[in-house]
């Protein structure tokens, strides 16, 4: 079974900065993408941070310059390191992964989310 969990939410002061893992279980034959999205009350979803298994990154504008996207291959791990963080940063963290696992086709997995919350 796929499980990704997400840790490192929590509240910080703006300005401040935090880090966020995702760590991903299961029979993965290989991870295409690994990717780190948000979702603010009353707004979509949005992607904030991608990292492809080549190790390149793409961000959105809205956040480059203060994400960063990371992995561990060898622990299926990512992180999203964030500084000068502002009150607008407050949202629920997802953990995405594009993966093939063992017995299923190519999809998507989602983690359960971590709260960020920004206090200005």
């Amino acid at each position: 079974q796929v499980q990704l969990v997400e840790s490192g939410g929590g509240l910080v002061q703006a300005g401040g900065s935090l880090r966020l893992s995702c760590a991903a279980s299961g029979s993965f034959v290989r991870i295409f993408d690994m990717a780190w999205y948000r979702q603010a009350p009353g707004k979509e979803r949005e992607l904030v941070a991608g990292i492809r298994e080549g190790g390149s990154t793409n961000y959105p504008d809205s956040v480059k310059g203060r994400f960063t996207i990371t992995k561990d291959n060898d622990k299926n791990t990512a992180y999203l390191q964030i500084v000068h963080v502002t009150p607008e940063d407050t949202a629920v963290y997802y953990c995405n992964v594009d993966a093939w696992v063992t017995g299923f086709n190519r999809q998507e997995y989602w983690g359960q989310g971590t709260q960020v919350t920004v206090s200005s």
